[in-house]
Parts: C-alpha cells; sequence; structure tokens
C-alpha cells in the first residue's frame, strides 16, 4: 500500500571589475506514496542508525556515527546506463517535437525558467525541455484526492523571504522584471523545537522573528530567554554583523541579475562603483565571500546557543557554518533585520513560482514542452548543436543548450567517448564525480484537525497552539519548523535534523475545512546505497521506508502533534529512489557539495587570476555552446539562488545592450530596484565592452521575435487535479494526471505546434 513517489597574508589588489562582480555575492537558501487510510498506529522508538551494505562503503560508513563537527560529503562515479525505477506519474519521456531554436533549455526548474523566460525577452526564440510532466522542477506542488477532498503538497524548498513586494530577493526581481505577479500570504517567524541542554529528549519552542531584533518577541528576545550567556550572545551577533557589514552591504550596491560573464560585466555592474570607492576594505574581504563561514564565526562566536543558531541558518545550502559560503549569511545579517522582511507562502503552492516565470517568458514567445526527455547532448566538432529527445526527435539549438540539470545528471548526457579532446572527456567524467550531498527524506500526511484522539482535537495541544499562534508569540502563526534530535550529531544527518511545513495553517485552498497537510523532509544525508537494491513495492523496501522515516514521523509527535499517526488520513513516504525519479535528480541528491574554502575544478579565471577560493564549477563548459545553470552553479542551492543563476546564464548569451535595457526597466518599476541601474558609470566601459557581447561563442544570428504569438500556453489548471504522483492501491489516487497541452503556434510559420504530455 506504501508505494514510493517522490520528494591573509598580503594579496595582490583585485582588478575593479572583480571587486564589483564578486561583491554582489547575496543568496537565501532556504521530493512520494499515498498509504493505507487506516491511521498509522506505529511503534516509537529511538532514532533509526540502521543502514544496510553489504560492502565498506564510505558514503554509508560516514553516516554510522555523525558527530557535531562532521562535515559529509558524498561521492559516486555517476553511468547513463545506472538502472533507475520508474515510477508512475513521472510521464514516460516519450513526448516533444523537433524544431530550430537559438536557445534549448533542459529542465524547467527555477535556473531554467529564469534563463528560458530572460533569453526570450532578449529576443531569442527559446525553447525549454522538461522530462517530467511538471515544470518546476524541485519546486512542484502535487495533488491527492481523498474522501472527496484534494490535498496538495509541496515537495520542494517551503521557506521563502521577499516574495511579497519588491525586495533584494533575485527571485521576486525575475517576476518583476518580467511583468509578472505571485500571490502569497506572509508570516515573521520560524519555528525552532531543540535540544534541551540537559535533557536532549526534551524540545524547547524558540522563533526566530525577523524584522528589528530588538521588537517584542525579536531575536534579541529569544537570545535573552536561551542563550547560556544572552549578554554575550548578543554582543558577539553584533560583533559577526559589524565584521560582515561592508560585504552584506554590498547586497545593496550590485545585485545578481547585474552579472554576466564575459567583459560586459564591467558596464552592467558599474553602479555599484561608488560603494566600492567608499568602502575599499571590501578589497580585503572578497576572498572571505567565498570562504568557509566558520572560520569568522570562530574568531567572533563562542556562545553555544547563537552558535548552534549559525549552523542551523547555513544549513538549507546543505553544509553548517564549517563548509558554508561565508555569502550564505550575508543577506540574513542584512535583509532579514529590516522592520519590512517577511517570508511569504505562495498561495495554491509553490509550482505557482514556477508559473509565474514561465508565464513571463510564454508572453515573449518562450516555448515549453512537457514530458520531453533529454537522451543526449548533440556534439560536433567540440560545439553543442542541439539536443536528441528520447522519442528520437531532434532539436536544434543555432545559439545554446542551457544545462539546468544538477552535473551528476547532465554528465549522462555528454557521452565522454563522444568527445574528440581528451581534456573534454575529463570535464565530463570529473563533472559526474564531483562531491554531492546525500539523499533527502520525505514524509506526507493529511490529518483531521477536527478528530478526537484521547479526548482530544488538534487545537487542544499546547505544541499546536504555538503552530497556528497563541499568546506566547502575539498569536502569529508559523508554519515552518526545523527540529534537531541531538547537539551532539552533524546537522547534516538525516536522522537528527529535519524540517516541517504545514501551509494550510495559511492557504485555505490545499486542503478541505477542518483538515492540515504537512510537508516533513530530512537534510540532505541520507545514504543512496542503502535502498538501491531494494525493489519499490516489496515488504523490505516497504519495512526500510518505514524504519528511516520515523524520524519525521517522531519530528511532529515531539512537537506539535503527539497523536498525529491516530489523525492522519492518509501518508506519503517519499525515499530517495523516489526524490530521484520525481526530482530528476541523480541518486536523490540534495545537490553539489563542494565544501567553501578551496576552488572547485573548473571554477574558470576568479580563481586562476585573483586570491578567491570559487566553490562552483563555471557556467561555461569545456563544449562550445554548452551552459550550465541551477543549484549547481554560482550562487548554489536554493530557490532564489537556482533562478539567480539562470539570469547569469541569459545574461551571458546575449548582448550587453539588451542586458542593461532589462536592468533599466525593471529600475524605474519600483524605488528599491534603482540600484540595478548601472547609471552613468556604465559609459566608462559601455562603448569599450558593448561591441565584445556576447562572446563570439554564442554570437549567431537569432529568429526574430517580431513575429505575433498566437497562443503560448501551458495548461495551468487549478492545482486540485492530482496530477503528480502514483494511483494508490488503496485508492487515494485516481490514475494518470490529465493531459496537458503545451500550443505554440506563429503566426509568421503558420504552423501549430502541438505537444500532447500524459503521464
Amino acid at each position: 500500500l506504501n508505494q514510493t513517489m517522490a520528494s591573509a597574508s598580503r594579496r595582490p589588489r583585485l582588478p575593479m571589475g572583480v571587486v564589483v562582480a564578486s561583491c554582489c555575492v547575496v543568496r537565501v537558501a532556504v521530493g512520494l506514496v499515498p498509504s493505507a487510510t487506516t491511521p498509522l498506529h506505529a511503534h516509537r522508538r529511538a532514532p533509526s542508525q540502521t543502514v544496510r551494505s553489504s560492502t565498506n562503503n564510505n558514503n554509508v560508513d560516514q553516516t554510522l556515527d555523525t558527530s557535531r563537527e562532521k562535515v559529509m560529503t558524498f561521492s559516486y562515479e555517476t553511468r547513463a546506463d545506472r538502472a533507475q525505477h520508474v515510477f508512475k506519474g513521472t510521464g514516460d519521456g516519450m513526448s516533444g517535437e523537433p524544431g530550430e531554436y537559438d536557445v534549448v533549455v533542459i529542465g524547467s526548474g527555477m535556473g531554467g525558467l529564469a534563463c528560458g523566460a530572460l533569453s526570450a525577452l532578449y529576443g531569442s526564440k527559446t525553447l525549454v525541455l522538461e522530462s517530467h510532466v511538471k515544470m518546476g522542477g524541485s519546486a512542484h506542488t502535487f495533488s491527492r484526492r481523498h474522501d472527496g477532498g484534494t490535498y496538495s503538497f509541496e515537495v520542494g524548498p517551503s521557506i521563502f523571504e521577499g516574495l511579497d513586494k519588491p525586495s533584494l530577493n533575485p527571485l521576486r526581481m525575475l517576476i518583476d522584471a518580467l511583468d509578472e505577479t505571485l500571490d502569497v500570504k506572509t508570516y515573521d517567524g520560524l519555528g525552532f523545537w531543540t535540544p534541551e541542554p540537559l535533557d536532549d529528549s526534551k524540545r524547547t519552542f524558540w522563533r526566530f522573528q525577523v524584522g528589528n531584533p530588538e521588537e517584542k518577541g525579536g531575536f534579541y528576545e529569544a537570545l535573552r530567554e536561551h542563550a547560556t550567556d544572552p549578554d554575550l550572545a548578543i554582543k558577539e551577533w553584533e560583533q559577526l554583523r559589524k565584521r560582515l557589514k561592508t560585504l552584506g552591504g554590498s547586497t545593496m550596491a550590485v545585485s545578481l541579475l547585474n552579472l554576466r560573464q564575459d567583459l560586459g560585466f564591467l558596464a552592467s555592474t558599474a553602479g555599484s562603483l561608488p560603494y566600492v570607492a567608499t568602502h575599499p576594505d571590501v578589497f580585503a574581504d572578497l576572498p572571505l565571500t567565498f570562504d568557509s563561514l566558520h572560520k569568522t564565526v570562530d574568531e567572533i562566536v563562542t556562545e553555544p546557543f547563537l552558535r548552534n543558531f549559525i549552523d542551523l541558518m547555513c544549513i538549507f545550502c546543505g553544509f553548517p557554518a564549517k563548509g558554508a559560503m561565508t555569502a550564505h549569511l550575508l543577506y540574513v545579517l542584512e535583509r532579514f533585520f529590516e522592520d519590512s522582511c517577511a517570508y511569504s507562502v505562495p498561495l495554491g503552492g509553490t509550482e505557482n513560482i514556477a508559473k509565474a516565470l514561465y508565464r513571463g517568458g510564454a508572453k515573449k514567445g518562450m516555448q515549453l514542452q512537457l514530458n520531453a526527455h533529454v537522451a543526449e547532448i548533440l556534439t560536433e566538432n567540440g560545439r553543442a548543436t542541439g539536443v536528441k529527445l528520447r522519442n528520437g526527435a531532434v532539436i536544434q539549438a543555432k545559439k545554446a543548450v542551457v544545462s539546468n540539470a544538477t552535473p551528476f545528471d547532465l554528465s549522462k548526457l555528454v557521452p565522454a567517448e563522444k568527445q574528440p579532446q581528451e581534456s573534454t572527456k575529463k570535464w565530463v567524467n570529473t563533472l559526474g564525480s564531483l562531491p554531492r550531498h546525500g539523499a533527502i527524506l520525505h514524509l506526507f500526511v493529511a490529518v483531521d484537525a477536527e478528530k478526537v484522539v484521547n479526548g482530544k482535537k488538534l487545537a487542544d495541544h499546547p505544541g499546536w497552539a504555538k503552530v497556528v499562534g497563541d499568546a506566547s508569540n502575539g498569536g502569529k502563526p508559523t508554519p515552518a519548523h526545523l527540529v534537531v534530535q541531538s547537539w551532539d550529531r552533524s546537522m547534516q544527518d538525516s536522522q537528527n535534523l529535519c524540517s516541517y511545513f504545514i501551509p494550510s495553517i495559511l492557504d485555505e485552498s490545499v486542503c478541505p475545512p477542518g483538515k492540515q497537510t504537512i510537508h516533513v523532509y530530512s537534510s540532505g544525508g541520507e545514504p543512496y546505497e542503502t535502498w538501491e537494491h531494494l525493489e519499490p513495492g516489496s515488504p523490505e523496501y516497504e519495512a526500510y521506508k518505514e524504519e528511516r522515516a520515523n524520524v519525521l514521523w517522531r519530528a511532529l509527535e515531539e512537537t506539535c502533534m503527539p497523536d498525529v499517526r491516530e489523525r492522519a488520513e492518509f501518508y506519503i513516504v517519499g525515499s530517495p529512489k523516489a526524490h530521484e525519479a520525481f526530482l530528476r535528480r541523480d541518486r536523490g541528491t540534495y545537490g553539489l557539495a563542494w565544501a567553501a574554502g578551496t576552488a572547485a575544478p573548473y571554477s574558470g579565471l576568479l580563481t586562476k587570476l585573483t586570491p578567491i577560493p570559487f566553490p562552483f564549477p563555471n557556467l561555461k563548459t569545456p563544449i562550445e555552446g554548452l551552459v550550465r545553470c541551477g543549484d549547481s552553479c554560482f550562487p548554489g542551492i536554493g530557490t532564489p539562488s537556482a533562478a539567480a543563476s539562470g539570469a547569469i546564464a541569459a545574461n551571458t548569451l546575449h548582448s550587453l545592450d539588451a542586458h542593461l535595457d532589462m536592468l533599466t526597466a525593471t529600475a524605474q518599476k519600483n524605488d528599491i530596484y534603482k540600484f540595478l541601474d548601472p547609471g552613468p558609470f556604465q559609459w566608462l566601459y559601455r562603448p569599450f565592452v558593448s561591441g565584445l557581447t556576447p562572446t563570439p561563442d554564442f554570437r549567431v544570428p537569432t529568429s526574430s521575435q517580431s513575429e505575433e504569438v498566437v497562443a503560448s500556453s501551458v495548461s495551468v489548471d487549478d492545482h486540485h487535479d492530482d496530477d503528480v504522483g502514483p494511483p494508490s492501491d488503496s485508492g487515494l489516487g485516481v490514475g494518470p494526471p490529465p493531459e496537458v497541452e503545451v500550443v505554440v503556434a506563429a503566426a509568421s510559420a503558420d504552423v501549430e505546434n502541438k505537444t500532447a504530455v500524459a503521464a
């Protein structure tokens, strides 16, 4: 019944252009199977440490005894012929039509949609190909029907800041640049359930409220109540903010959307010159931006509670402070303490973020084909010329192929044996074997809040009152929570740290009245080997799912919902195999795991010419005309960061003039965006570099975008359509999702291109 589904020694002074570009580093980080309708009355046992492996394997061994200081990464040899289980609801990948485009984007995650939409805005004929039947990548929503009601769940990111109005969040900037909208509801704090100092079995609830830290309920109140030495914690936090203030201030000097990877960046980022001129200490701090945050934290922060908090705020990038870029904390230090700061719940589900980006691109002619699996990136004489789909169709790319896939999945699409140069073969093999984060475990639960269990409704539990808001937090709802089992174990341990998200307390559209939908997910440290030889649906597989997911149930039981198993209308456990299948990520990985402090392979000229340890492989590749974007590229893991990487890729593929036109137009939409416009300083460089953009490998004639687009739409029906996931043997599912059509018709061509997509 439980078929799984996803989910300072002296350094040489740096060139001014490098400083301008690097100062912009900002980011905030922030995958499945109906079970029987019978409530789960399972045992409540200690955290599972059972990891099954018949061979010595470092990936598995490191998870058996995880100390707090341990930094975990996983390593695999990626093979294109590795067998993967096919789950119902993911599509067969056999759709897609042949054609010729300027830009072909593989993957409709945030990076792919951002790149596709901006490329269309810049005048390129653009196609985005998605292997799944849903766009959005990790940011999509799925639904299940049960007893006449529909329940919707998130499969990936759930903590978003700055989507409610124009802000420094690059994802919000993109939505505004595309003249699109996104309906959200806001809240002002994250819930933390952390072990009491003397008893790991007991949890203390506290809330990280954004905004002025001195206000009632603010961060300093939390420090005064929970820190071992409150005064010291506040003092050290202020010292940390002061130490990183210059770098943090650069987030208002230049945006990620200003970046491009050619000489045009000198003009597109020139608006930051006044800031650099008045803050010369930014030169010395640039290497620190990409270095491991723990080095700075260790110099300043000694108070245990504050150190724990910093680790938790970094973990969404995959690492605690040890391994995380200093840049990951800059946005938190600056933006999260402004009065207008707020977290957002996208109404109707996270998929509406993807739909907003899609609509913005479709207005400019961007096309999207779903269930269109790319089998191979075609190359000729060392240049990417297009892609071949699983159904055999060939799509030509005149300007570029852009991969929004993970580096591990990309390496499967570029067969090393077909590359003419040994250096290119080496790049392909290196890409597939880069260190990565482990997989993620998921638990999706639909609960009956009105059901009386042992004489109590859900509202009668004190922990639930903290979720929906009680007197202790001024009645403020808190849909997003982090739960720590032990401070002595690694924050990367999938059996130690998990998060849960309950959007239904703010968005009533995601479930029937009187019900709640909950997504609980582990940190990205689950080894894949222990799952690899288990057959989905087999007794062994189902038993192992229940064993490993027990910690996710406990996260709810020990915090806000002690009777959650009795209240469950149905639940879904998502294994790493399901995460891999539904989110198209090799072995269900959370993402690239190159720990900050050293430069990643193929990280480009920034590493070769400066002392900056750039921890990302270059978005440009040794294969001419092939570009990467997504969370394995700068600026890293997280929905806003992935979107920003797509924007940087699109900027790089197109002329500086088109890029500057976009920046100028966006700067006029709201006062907070004025800094996007490089202003008069651009003319120091623009006359000299404009003609050099894009670089020759992308400088090809583009298709005219003056054609009237008669139709360009993807079915974006109400999300209550059971559109993702396997039908349940217990009757919870309704079979394959309804047909999704992608229809594009160009008047000049008088051709209607229909791609019918069905799971």
